[in-house]
């Protein structure tokens, strides 16, 4: 077992695994005491989240000012990549133009920080977020894992990584819906297919610019604009995406009816003009876990 500390000190704008593992980006961490999006704040350092990546099992938790790790490899870097430890959130939020709503979301949340997730598992936990809550796109993608991915021994547990393409392609539609995916089984086996074959992948997508790449993300199944935004937001890297939830649609009705403009490609560059071009993804998924919690 590899063991290791990061001290909060020394991460620009700080950091709240909480918020950042339960706040509907990341669908592939899962806290030990089985309480995910139960409990609105975690006190004390006694709650371990763990993921599994490239067969490697990642466990941490934060108190004390520093983030603790466990894992079975040397997972410091690996960490700041997927939680994107070396954002310097100060200047991000600093590029914020003033807005009461954000500042809001910023000072509760405040530490937050946008994933970095693999492409697969990101794409098709957000095929399967259609119409669904938070706890029921983390259940989907809880049972997939354990259904059709392969298993890790860890500190005398068993942990589950999320299928590869390769995996789930083997899965039939019947074997999807009994897991309570319903009319996204055949897009989730449909993408799988695609990636598995080679016919389409994350780098038809990577390097184009956004409103491009929000484009060419459509080319797998079940992928709408808003699914697309949601995996360049918290896979790719986009920053600047916005995806026009339920929720992010109702802070604009309310907030900013300026914003609304009768398409989707519009109304995501109001916006993102709205929260600053650049970063307009993290204002977002700020503005997003404030008004859902």
């Amino acid at each position: 077992m590899e063991t290791g500390s990061i001290p909060v000190a020394d991460l620009p704008g700080g950091f709240d695994l909480q918020s950042t593992v339960e706040s509907g980006q990341s669908y592939l961490w899962r806290r030990e005491d089985g309480r995910m999006y139960e409990t609105t704040r975690v006190y004390g350092g006694s709650v371990w989240y763990y993921t599994v990546v490239d067969g490697e099992v990642v466990r941490a938790r934060q108190g004390d000012g520093h983030i603790e790790w466990e894992a079975t490899t040397d997972a410091e870097s690996l960490l700041f990549d997927l939680l994107r430890l070396d954002d310097d959130l100060d200047a991000i939020l600093g590029a914020t133009p003033d807005d009461p709503l954000v500042e809001s979301a910023y000072e509760e949340y405040r530490g937050m920080r946008i994933v970095r997730d693999p492409f697969f598992p990101c794409l098709i936990s957000f095929i399967c977020s259609a119409q669904m809550r938070v706890s029921r796109i983390y259940g989907m993608q809880t049972a997939l894992a354990r259904e059709f991915g392969d298993t890790i021994e860890f500190d005398g547990k068993t942990y589950h990584q999320f299928p590869t393409p390769e995996q789930l392609a083997t899965a039939t539609e019947g074997d999807l819906r009994d897991l309570n995916l319903g009319y996204r089984a055949p897009y989730v086996r449909k993408t799988a297919e695609l990636i598995a074959s080679g016919e389409a992948s994350a780098n038809d997508v990577r390097g184009k610019e956004y409103e491009d790449a929000r484009d060419a993300m459509q080319v797998f199944v079940g992928v709408g604009d808003k699914v697309a935004d949601c995996v360049l937001l918290f896979s790719l890297g986009y920053l600047e995406a916005v995806p026009l939830d339920t929720w992010i649609q109702s802070a604009i009705e309310e907030h900013y009816p300026h914003c609304e403009q009768g398409s989707y490609a519009k109304t995501s560059r109001a916006i993102r003009d709205q929260f600053g071009d650049e970063y307009a993804g993290y204002a977002q998924t700020y503005v997003f876990h404030y008004l859902r919690t």
